[in-house]
């Protein structure tokens, strides 16, 4: 008989500094398959300030990248308990809000950015969440497909939209596209639509231009 246990468990997340509490703005982060959030977090260290506070979690599975040894990478899910995986990394990611979020007398804008896997954790993490985001950035991936509609309809209303993608992505099919703009419709949104010379990665040139025409 196969069953579960609930106990206390430790994650992982970075911090591009140690908040005062009085930044503007709070960008939440989530890498791709594979990444590691303090490495991940490297690509938004150049726009850290005193009024924005970037925090990346990182996810609770790890798997070595190559054969049995060498470098480790966290991923969000796999197939395997893929429900259960999804519902550890609501409660982390509501965990992690709270945590400093509870922190500021005035709230903060948050956004959120999600790398390819990132992208449907996170779509699927905000549809439900309690909070206001007020930019939703997907980078190389997209909204998940069994996102609860009628919640993300809602929740998404008033959110500004982007997808970037590289020119050069092997990972973004044209069925992948399509796919996003039947969603879209579904939510009865539009979304601003980047790209940029390059593969499957976070082009800094580009993260810049997006990071500062919100400053």
């Amino acid at each position: 008989m196969k069953k579960s246990l609930h106990f206390q468990y430790q994650a992982h997340y970075a911090l591009s500094h140690e908040p005062t509490f009085e930044e503007k703005e709070v960008w939440l982060v989530l890498h791709g398959y594979g990444q590691l959030a303090e490495f991940f977090l490297r690509k938004f260290q150049p726009h850290d300030s005193s009024e924005r506070l970037f925090i990346a979690p990182e996810g609770t599975n790890y798997n070595y990248l190559n054969g049995f040894s060498g470098r480790v990478g966290a991923n969000w899910m796999t197939r395997h308990e893929r429900e259960v995986a999804i519902a550890n990394n609501h409660v982390l990611l509501d965990s992690l809000m709270e945590k400093y979020l509870s922190g500021f007398a005035s709230l903060p804008k948050v956004k959120v950015l999600g790398f390819s896997q990132g992208a449907a954790t996170a779509t699927r993490w905000a549809s439900q969440w309690s909070g206001s985001i007020v930019q939703l950035i997907l980078w190389a991936g997209g909204f998940a497909e069994d996102m609860k509609l009628d919640l993300a309809r809602e929740k998404f209303g008033k959110t500004k939209i982007l997808m970037v993608m590289g020119d050069q992505d092997e990972f973004v099919t044209d069925q992948a596209i399509l796919a996003q703009q039947k969603m879209l419709f579904k939510l009865g949104k539009t979304a601003e639509e980047l790209s940029y010379s390059g593969g499957h990665q976070i082009d800094s040139e580009l993260l810049s231009k997006i990071i500062d025409s919100n400053a």
